[in-house]
């Protein structure tokens, strides 16, 4: 494949991102203001913006550039090392960042990273950082992955860039788990092209060790340039007449008194009938990483509670035409779409349903594998929490959190409301102990497979009982091996792992003639 470099395969996909040049924003932003149009914010947003467009000739209108980073996927070929990749592609034509470079040690890794700290001004977009990846694949595939987060890359951020402003009050927002966060108030200002006039101020213990008052100048930053908070006082500009905060004994919405459990960092609103508490439930339920209910906005979520046609999320899919019709703004045709999103909704991914529910410490990564392990809400319900605490990447906090969750009478009348709704409360049934023909097994897989992908493999691996993990160990029982495999290979052998072909694999399951699906992405 070597030989060929600069002839691209068949099919691949290629990794990147999409940015807006600083010196193409400031000149969109002029043309939009000559036109009477407002101009954007940011770069960034102007970006994402330009993305989302519906109107294909809209995005092509903007001035957008992209860096390719990487190769998801290649046919008849084998990519080594990120510099590789990166060659090949800057010798397909695909616009590759010149700055990248390949260092041998940690420590010119970290004077890297301190030279374009210094340097960042200089480029024609915006940084918040340097991306830090293990160069050869055949590594990065032996640190695996924790959740979603690799092992074989980090982000070095940069300080984020500040300025000084005043603040004017301190707020409290109640969170859709009865959190009471705290957020400062500010006069706006700019910080790093953003117009900043909200910032956040974490717990109280931190106002109070940073000696936060209203009143006060303050430093604020972007933390990772994106998220505003607040670093702390400027001291030697008092004048006296600022004004320490005081922690509310009581929830500002619903009146009842709060609690702080020791060692917790946040008071909380333990009435679940919060108002507040219900709004950010419903605004997290509809989001898109959850039941993707597109035309239920903020604003027109606030307007449904305020009408009393919805208290908990199951009030959704009992919502008629009728009642959407009193909504602001609210036609034919924007009615008929919201009432055809929420009915679509009925069928999303059981793990997306377990995600929406709010349940404390159950992000999407973890909501995958409790759906993957006990796919269906019954039995999850049943479970008890030492049996939750088994599967491969779940604790005994997030178990006990599940548990509890699904012991509240009022989340169960919920599940229960749900399910009258229409709403999809299970997975598709997985084999599971002696069911399937590769139940008990681990497999590893590493290399080129002739035949699938290495997420096509593992999916049939799945399907037919077995489990897949990212490391060799004692208790892996196979290792699939392709073409270039890499030091997996050798850790097997010294383990006596057997070592199996894609067509061996094959074998071991006997209706193993029909290929998994192929995921989207390829």
């Amino acid at each position: 494949f070597r030989a060929k470099a600069r002839k691209a395969p068949s099919l691949m996909e290629v990794r990147g991102e999409v940015f807006l040049p600083l010196s193409d924003f400031e000149r969109l932003n002029e043309e939009r203001s000559a036109q009477g149009e407002s101009p954007f914010a940011n770069p960034r947003n102007a970006a994402a913006g330009a993305l989302r467009q519906l109107d294909p000739k809209i995005t092509a209108s903007r001035p957008l550039a992209f860096f390719a980073y990487s190769i998801g996927y290649i046919e008849g070929g084998n990519v080594n090392t990120q510099q590789e990749s990166l060659d090949l592609l800057a010798g397909w034509g695909f616009p590759v960042n010149p700055n990248h470079d390949h260092q041998p040690s940690i420590e010119e890794v970290v004077d890297f990273c301190k030279e374009w700290e210094d340097k960042r001004n200089s480029l024609d977009y915006e940084i918040d950082g340097v991306v830090v990846k293990v160069n050869r694949f055949d590594f990065q595939e032996e640190l695996g992955t924790v959740s979603r987060d690799p092992r074989w890359a980090v982000a070095y951020k940069f300080p984020g860039q500040t300025a000084v402003t005043r603040l004017l009050e301190i707020r409290i927002n109640i969170g859709r788990t009865g959190a009471l966060n705290p957020y400062a108030v500010l006069e706006p200002v700019q910080v790093g092209g953003v117009t900043i006039s909200r910032a956040t101020l974490h717990n109280e213990d931190d106002i109070h060790r940073k000696d936060i008052r209203e009143g006060d100048v303050v430093v604020v930053k972007r933390a990772g340039d994106v998220i505003p908070q607040v670093v702390g006082p400027v001291l030697e500009k008092r004048s006296g007449s600022e004004k320490p905060f005081a922690y509310p004994t009581k929830c500002p919405v619903c009146q009842t008194p709060v609690v702080r459990n020791e060692g917790d960092a946040m008071a909380y609103c333990p009435n679940r009938a919060c108002p507040a508490q219900r709004y950010e439930s419903l605004n997290h339920f509809v989001s898109r990483g959850a039941m993707d209910i597109r035309g239920l906005g903020p604003q027109t979520l606030a307007k449904l509670v305020e009408l009393g046609m919805i208290e908990d999320p199951a009030d959704l899919y009992f919502l008629g035409a009728d009642q959407i019709a009193q909504l602001p703004n609210f036609k034919e045709k924007s009615i008929h779409n919201l009432l055809e999103s929420i009915d679509q909704s009925r069928r999303r991914p059981y793990a997306r349903l377990l995600f929406a529910l709010g349940i404390p410490h159950v992000g999407e990564s973890i909501a995958q594998l409790l759906a993957d392990h006990i796919p269906d809400i019954s039995r999850l319900g049943e479970a008890s929490a030492e049996e939750i605490a088994q599967i491969e990447g779940i604790g005994p906090e997030i178990a006990a959190s599940v548990k509890s969750y699904l012991e509240q009478p009022d989340n169960r009348r919920l599940i229960e409301k749900l399910h009258k709704a229409g709403v999809s409360l299970a997975g598709e049934s997985k084999p599971a102990g002696d069911a399937g023909p590769l139940a008990g097994k681990t497999f590893v897989i590493t290399g080129t497979l002739p035949g699938w992908s290495r997420v096509q493999a593992a999916e049939f691996i799945k399907e037919k009982g077995g489990k897949v993990s990212s490391s060799v160990s004692s208790k892996t029982s196979y290792l699939v091996v392709g073409e270039n495999p890499g030091s997996k290979l050798e850790k097997a052998r010294s383990l006596d792992v057997t070592i199996l072909s894609e067509e061996e694999l094959r074998g071991l399951a006997p209706d193993a003639g029909s290929e998994p699906e192929t995921p989207g992405t390829g």
